[in-house]
């Protein structure tokens, strides 16, 4: 079996990329370069160059040829050896008639528990969404900023003692509301400075979040590691990190108690399984990271069968407005593809069929391409606020 074509496609806000053989056998994958997809695009093209002819059997040989063949890498790379990699395994599984799980070692559960999003603009608004998700059947919600989705037209400011008051009172009401049955993961999109960061997980321990994500920006595992030290709630981190040896440094700093692994950022399926293995050896949980398309899905729970050291799967449910207009139980990007799996009682069943379970529809690549915008929202000072 050679490879005779390699397709990047944007498809809405998402990058997909096709993999097609002589065989007839079309794999998929997806790229995680999340603002940077165009640049990924063009990286896709520049592998295909190398893939074009190849047996798409040695993954491990293309996966370290890519990585290795120029030196220089980052997400928009690596977010291109990811979707590539992705879809050289779906070929495999289909060529073999087994999910990609069984060629990871076989299934070690055959559903995974899901946290749902839940993002609002107002505290009113996430309480009711979270209620939503209760009725939902959810065991858990995600996505939660407890200094919530303003919009980023919006100027902002804030001193110390409001800033940490106000985001501490939405998480007191949301665990008065949901109850201890609901697990909360709250989520600050590096939002705060270490100093901030520890206080503010000082306040909301009482409430017991599963875990506490991206306090500050994951660029020091120095940094993070101290953050770590500091608090009592279990600290999540990696959804950033494109290679394994991001991962390793904040391990072994005991900067993290959750892996983020982004599978379609961070090589893979081939780069995921490397880097679950390296939490397994230090005790570390894996939460896969999926703010993405149903590929990006599928791709996870491959990992998430997988792994005896898997933790809880991000499910990025419709948000905002939309969970008032029918949408409130909808799959982000499902008119997408052309199956996903059943979900019951907060839990997804893992796929079962050949390949990855599932492939783009014909039509995907007529929904039109979203390019993210460069913005950041504006603080009163005049710099910018990560949000």
């Amino acid at each position: 079996m050679k490879i005779t074509r390699v397709t990047p496609i944007f498809t809405s806000r998402y990058l997909h990329v096709e993999i097609e053989t002589d065989s007839g056998l079309v794999g998929t994958g997806e790229s995680g370069a999340w603002g940077h997809l165009e640049a990924s695009a063009t990286a896709v093209e520049k592998f295909a160059t190398y893939l074009l002819g190849q047996d798409p059997g040695p993954i491990e040989a293309h996966w370290n040829m890519m990585h290795r063949f120029g030196h220089f890498r980052g997400a928009a790379i690596c977010g291109a050896i990811s979707a590539i990699d992705i879809a050289l395994w779906d070929i495999k599984g289909q060529a073999l008639g087994v999910p990609i799980h069984v060629l990871l070692g076989g299934p070690v559960r055959d559903s995974a528990r899901l946290y749902a999003h839940v993002k609002a603009a107002t505290k009113p608004d996430m309480i009711a969404a979270a209620l939503k998700r209760k009725e939902q059947g959810y065991t858990a919600i995600g996505h939660l900023n407890p200094f919530l989705d303003e919009d980023k037209g919006d100027v902002y400011f804030k001193g110390h003692a409001r800033k940490i008051e106000d985001a501490v009172g939405v998480v007191a009401d949301l665990r008065a509301a949901v109850g201890p049955d609901m697990d909360l993961c709250i989520e600050i999109h590096r939002r705060l400075t270490p100093a901030e960061a520890v206080a503010f997980a000082r306040e909301i321990a009482v409430f017991r979040p599963m875990f506490y994500e991206d306090p500050i920006a994951p660029t020091s595992a120095e940094a993070m590691g101290r953050v770590a030290d500091a608090v009592s709630i279990p600290v999540a981190t990696g959804e950033r990190f494109s290679s394994l040896y991001d991962f390793q440094a904040h391990i072994q700093r005991g900067a993290l108690d959750y892996a983020r692994v982004s599978v379609c950022l961070c090589g893979g399926l081939t780069g995921a399984r490397k880097i679950a293995a390296l939490a397994e050896a230090f005790d570390v949980r894996v939460v896969p990271h999926n703010p993405l398309s149903p590929i990006s899905l599928l791709a996870c729970l491959q990992l998430d069968a997988a792994i005896p050291n898997f933790a809880i799967q991000e499910y990025p449910l419709v948000t905002g407005p939309d969970m008032l207009n029918g949408k409130s139980n909808t799959l982000r990007g499902a008119d997408l593809v052309d199956w996903t799996p059943q979900v019951a009682n907060g839990f997804i069943r893992i796929p079962t069929t050949p390949g990855l379970g599932g492939a783009l529809r014909a039509d995907a690549k007529d929904k039109g391409r979203v390019v993210r915008k460069i913005e950041m929202r504006p603080h009163a000072d005049g710099s910018h606020v990560d949000q």
